[in-house]
């Protein structure tokens, strides 16, 4: 039974076998630590990074080291799993989405795997994290830019590489439960960030990034910062918490669309800079790299469908979030220690 908002009230973590797909990335981590938080018992935690490279680990949750482009390994995940949720993906920042095309393309071997070995193990939902990459170009040329609805995914002119892969994708878990009639959920994530990630090595994404040139400039005693592109280009960022939230509010509802799970403040990457600055107590001269990558001028989320079938909004400003954030990183710039 469903409830009016979309909710499925008898659906519970703490029975479940749950597999979570990418748990040595940033998401997936957090994800693990939320799912034990929320009282599930057998998790299985997957990913193709060496353990000790995890950005988190529990030694109460099975964790194993697959390869899940490769179908044998996603059927060893698979095996005895009631619940996925496939947070695996190779990717990173616009400087290494924009570089690595052909990379982020075979991501739909993870994709389309785990999908098969869900089938073929008798899971009964699956969820896909894609991406806000999967939106129409034409729809984001301005820094003012209209927020972006599901719909607006066609007709489909999503970011070259990455972008056309999380759409196959979720066009691939609409079709296995078509055909299949496993349980899928697709959310849409729009920048997500938080403390426990990246922040160098060129997978960073830009709250990080930025983040980190700040703190590099402090710790050196430097009064100047490299800003990607002209700083007045725009997006939304979502705190990890409020992506977590979302999420699980997503795999326990009745809702079969993708759904965005994204803040809809826009900000400009200048004011991201502001906020960072404000936190550490220094103002750098800017030098902005034209020439950098940089995605489309403009996106921002439109979160009226999520917050009618869900009842989910982003609680954390951006301020709280960029403060934890800049926290995390600082205490382990401090310490010598890099995230990759």
């Amino acid at each position: 039974m469903q409830n009016g908002n979309g909710r499925h009230p008898g659906h519970d973590c703490r029975g479940a076998n749950i597999l979570v797909a990418g748990a040595g990335g940033f998401i997936g981590g957090a994800l693990v630590a939320a799912l034990r938080e929320a009282g599930a018992r057998r998790i299985r935690a997957v990913d193709w990074k060496p353990l000790e490279e995890w950005y988190q680990r529990f030694d109460d949750v099975e964790n194993l080291r697959l390869d899940l482009r490769e179908l044998d390994a996603c059927r060893t995940a698979a095996r005895g799993m009631s619940e996925i949720y496939n947070l695996a993906c190779d990717m990173g920042g616009m400087g290494f989405i924009e570089a690595h095309k052909a990379e982020c393309m075979l991501n739909v071997l993870i994709s389309t795997h785990l999908l098969v070995a869900a089938r073929d193990a008798g899971s009964q939902r699956l969820f896909y994290s894609s991406s806000a990459c999967v939106y129409a170009a034409e729809k984001q040329k301005d820094s003012e830019v209209q927020p972006l609805r599901e719909p607006d995914a066609y007709p489909a002119e999503p970011e070259d590489g990455y972008g056309w892969e999380k759409l196959f994708s979720e066009r691939m878990c609409r079709h296995f439960f078509e055909d299949y009639g496993i349980e899928t959920r697709v959310a849409r994530y729009h920048n997500v960030y938080g403390p426990h990630g990246t922040f160098d090595g060129g997978r960073e994404k830009a709250p990080a990034a930025i983040c980190r040139k700040v703190i590099a400039a402090k710790l050196a005693g430097s009064h100047d910062i490299e800003i990607w592109g002209d700083g007045q280009q725009t997006r939304s960022f979502t705190y990890i918490d409020d992506c977590l939230h979302g999420t699980q509010l997503l795999m326990r509802s009745d809702v079969r669309e993708p759904i965005n799970i994204g803040s809809d403040q826009l900000v400009t990457i200048n004011r991201l800079v502001d906020v960072v600055e404000e936190i550490a107590g220094v103002e750098l001269h800017r030098h902005y790299k034209l020439d950098a990558p940089k995605g489309v001028r403009g996106r921002n989320s439109d979160n009226t469908l999520v917050r009618d079938r869900l009842g989910w909004a982003p609680s954390v400003s951006l301020e709280e979030g960029m403060e934890a954030t800049y926290r995390w990183i600082y205490d382990r710039m401090a310490a010598g220690v890099t995230v990759r």
